[in-house]
């Protein structure tokens, strides 16, 4: 029995909203990309790459201009910082639009994250924008998490972005932001929550990675 006008209407409208909600990065349910995976090709030159090329490019830009600040709250490193961190959601956009999903991009965006936030970190020891004891412990994760990375690479071990290390992302980028822009109160609290959301991380990170060492030793035993 075929669905009345007003059911279908519902459907479409329904329809429409889940594929906005995919295409905003708000609906991540589901499996990875398939061209994301281990086993597939690097494929490097895609125009999201090509975004993260341009965010990678900029932190040095953002560096010099912060540090050879008098306060490390100017504006334009501060702009800058934003803009970079913003843009990492475009480039997850055009994934979804072009469906120029990478091996390569998988691994390229969250090195960017990462490093940009060890950036930030850089120029907030420096001006003591944030307690240095918060930004020691944060900067030792982002250090920890490039090489534990490198070391999975190596070791064919598949380790996916979990939920609190992708929630840790904007109260950490926010806190950063904030204290380049003298909001030193909102800053701390914000630093705290990410601190938090992304340690819980690095526990979910190691679980997952010794679980996949034992399947991998199991397999080749």
């Amino acid at each position: 029995m075929a669905d009345s006008p007003v059911e279908q209407a519902t459907q479409a409208a329904e329809q429409v909203r889940l594929t906005f909600r995919r295409l905003a990065g708000l609906d991540r349910s589901g499996p990875p990309p398939p061209q994301t995976l281990g086993d597939q090709p690097w494929n490097v030159w895609t125009i999201p790459n090509a975004i993260g090329f341009v965010r990678l490019a900029l932190i040095p830009v953002f560096l010099v201009l912060a540090l050879s600040s008098d306060s490390g709250t100017d504006a334009l490193p501060a702009v800058l910082f934003a803009v970079i961190s913003w843009s990492d959601y475009f480039d997850g956009i055009a994934a979804r639009i072009t469906g120029q999903y990478s091996r390569f991009g998988a691994l390229l965006d969250p090195f960017v994250d990462r490093l940009l936030v060890v950036s930030g970190l850089v120029v907030c020891w420096n001006f003591e924008l944030l307690p240095r004891w918060a930004v020691a412990v944060l900067v030792a994760r982002e250090l920890l998490l490039l090489v534990f990375g490198q070391l999975g690479l190596r070791r064919g071990l598949e380790l996916k972005i979990n939920w609190p290390g992708r929630a840790a992302v904007w109260p950490t980028m926010s806190a950063i932001f904030f204290a380049l822009v003298g909001l030193s109160t909102l800053a701390e609290v914000l630093l705290y929550i990410g601190l938090v959301l992304a340690y819980y991380a690095v526990v979910l990170y190691v679980r997952d990675a010794i679980a996949q060492l034992r399947a991998l030793r199991g397999a080749g035993g």
